[in-house]
């Protein structure tokens, strides 16, 4: 497994980053074998950024990504529960991921749908002064612009990706009807699941 470990204006030394990999490598060897590559950031949290906020990404093969976070005062402890919050994920889906993953590697590139995925900079705040600039200038920025993979799934399957991401939203083709659909969380924490093909007609 390849492993990435940084920090954000916080120093990871030897000791913290050697216990993040022997973590990583147990879970991996634990519940997963297609491990691809992880990557652990550290960054300074809150008030007088007295806690330390740690991000866990983690590749499974193809198209199937964990992601957690956790944020407490000590990295260890910090580390530690983000990590338990991945290895549960792990536990729970252990058996559909590894379907999942013979599935996927076994799609037909043809048949997956290739969409530009932007992430754009969070608005400037507003002020009450009059606005002179052109409105060219009030489009937002594209900070980053990668290729993503909109997989054929199952509902079932989508909701996992979802789960195992944090709860991103998960745009995917519907494997019933063909049709793009979406699931994502909901503020009540129940999921929503967006269906076009189950509109009304006038």
């Amino acid at each position: 497994m390849e492993l990435t470990v940084h920090g954000k204006q916080i120093y990871v030394g030897d000791s913290l980053r050697t216990h993040v990999e022997d973590k990583l490598e147990d879970l991996s060897h634990k519940y997963f074998d297609h491990t691809t590559f992880a990557t652990v950031t550290f960054s300074r949290e809150g008030h007088g950024h007295k806690q330390t906020k740690t991000h866990i990404q983690i590749q499974l093969g193809k198209n199937i990504m964990v992601i957690s976070d956790a944020t407490e005062m000590d990295p260890y402890v910090s580390f530690e529960a983000a990590a338990e919050k991945a290895a549960k994920q792990l536990r729970r889906y252990k058996r559909k991921i590894r379907d999942h993953h013979e599935r996927i590697e076994q799609t037909p590139e043809s048949e997956i749908i290739k969409a530009r995925d932007y992430t754009l900079a969070a608005a400037p705040e507003q002020n009450d002064e009059p606005q002179t600039e052109s409105a060219e200038n009030d489009e937002p920025l594209i900070i980053a612009e990668l290729t993503k993979d909109i997989l054929t799934l199952s509902v079932s399957d989508a909701v996992m990706h979802m789960e195992l991401t944090g709860g991103e939203p998960t745009l995917f083709r519907n494997k019933t009807n063909n049709e793009l659909n979406m699931v994502y969380k909901r503020a009540d924490g129940n999921v929503a699941w967006i269906d076009p093909s189950h509109h009304t007609k006038a």
